[in-house]
């Protein structure tokens, strides 16, 4: 039996992760299934040190933009064993639910964290048929805590380190960063071809 590839893996370097539901389907079905998914996310920062840049459940999948002290793959098995174990149960689900190891790559510039973090944010608003017309109304995404009129309890979210590098005319604020996610701009990384 062949081994899984040890993930390369540096403290403290910002990572996007992201994880599939097998075969792309559905593995959020319903609003609980997806705050379930920030409890286990809150129940791992219990246990281990990290912060997370930006956060979007979809139906199909998620995204992460984690910076972490203690060994990421750890933090992905205890949030993805707790949400697994809690899929299976409620819909008696035999079998995987993902659709393999979650996808996780180094983001090692300041454009690209604050490409990928947009990119984040923007995906309930980027399908065919918008989840919400407005990024602040999506409740299962990081991008409500930086909104300044948002009071967050979400502990895990840093919403600072980000800010240092919005570049002009975007202000290093809170506001700032919520109005350039919100500004048509050209991206400058595709991330069709960042996510290889």
């Amino acid at each position: 039996m062949l081994s899984k590839r040890k993930r390369n893996w540096r403290p403290n370097a910002y990572y996007h992760v992201v994880m599939r539901g097998n075969n792309r389907q559905n593995i959020f079905s319903s609003e609980e299934d997806m705050y379930h998914l920030m409890r286990c996310i809150s129940h791992a920062a219990e246990r281990y040190r990290f912060a997370l840049i930006a956060f979007c459940i979809m139906t199909n999948h998620f995204h992460l933009l984690i910076r972490s002290e203690d060994d990421l793959s750890l933090i992905m098995r205890q949030i993805n064993r707790r949400y697994s174990d809690y899929y299976s149960k409620r819909y008696r689900h035999v079998g995987r639910i993902y659709q393999s190891r979650y996808f996780a790559k180094e983001v090692d510039t300041p454009q690209a964290l604050l490409a990928v973090s947009r990119y984040i944010h923007r995906n309930p608003i980027e399908t065919k048929i918008p989840m919400v017309d407005r990024l602040t109304d999506y409740p299962f995404s990081s991008f409500p805590s930086y909104d300044a009129g948002t009071i967050s309890s979400l502990t895990f979210i840093d919403t600072h380190s980000i800010l240092q590098y919005l570049p002009p005319p975007f202000e290093k604020t809170s506001s700032g960063y919520v109005t350039y996610c919100l500004h048509e701009i050209d991206e400058l990384l595709s991330m069709e071809e960042y996510m290889g």
